[in-house]
């Protein structure tokens, strides 16, 4: 059995995000969204149980296409009370309306939401080498600078730790434990930045191996 993050439980459907989505570098700005509204619904609840209801999210949330939910009107919020597919607070439906209308908002002004979020980490994920659950933060001055942002722009639910979680889920940051099987892998999601390289001395047999990865970076402001 490969080895995973401490966070994953025996439950299929985590074991399932945790090795086919969770840290892998997303760029569609449907999935964005619906990350956004799945991040906030979380708020005080567990993952699993968020992801248990994701799809009764999609039926509801019109297969989370901003544009469609930006539409929704009182009475539709009213109906989606009623539903127990969902997480049924008021607050947290309410703001998934409010903001896709922000989120269209930033489309308009930046060409689309994935180059906006993306620029808080300068377009490519930041890799961490974290070896425990225990060094791996709840928010990191990025996330508090993405909360503030949103925030002004007039998105709900948006909060630092909220934000980070999102920032882990859409691959913005690879914290995968290093022990975990999926971490080499996104590692290299994140090269290094391309620099010329030096021609190889006569000695340097050809196919030789190449250099590693550098060294893994935490999150900077």
């Amino acid at each position: 059995m490969p080895e995973r993050c401490g966070w994953v439980t025996a439950d299929p459907l985590y074991i399932a995000y945790h090795d086919e989505e969770w840290g892998v570098p997303a760029h569609d700005d449907r999935h964005l969204f619906e990350m956004l509204i799945l991040e906030g619904a979380q708020a005080g609840l567990s993952w699993i149980t968020v992801l248990r209801k994701r799809e009764a999210y999609r039926k509801a949330f019109a297969g989370f296409d901003p544009a469609v939910v930006a539409r929704f009107r009182p009475a539709r919020v009213a109906r989606l009370l009623e539903d127990p597919g969902i997480v049924r607070n008021r607050l947290k439906v309410a703001s998934a309306v409010t903001n896709a209308r922000c989120f269209l908002e930033v489309q308009r002004e930046h060409g689309s939401f994935d180059g906006y979020l993306w620029s808080f980490v300068g377009g490519r994920p930041l890799v961490n080498a974290f070896r425990s659950m225990a060094e791996v933060p709840a928010r990191t001055a990025l996330s508090d600078a993405l909360s503030k942002d949103l925030a002004r722009r007039g998105f709900k639910f948006v909060g630092s730790t909220i934000c980070y979680a999102l920032m882990q889920a859409v691959g913005m940051v690879n914290d995968h434990l290093v022990s975990c099987f999926r971490y080499p892998a996104l590692a290299g999601a994140a090269p290094p930045p391309a620099a010329p390289s030096p021609s190889p001395p006569p000695t340097t047999p050809k196919g030789g191996a190449r250099e590693p990865h550098g060294r893994a970076r935490r999150p900077r402001a």
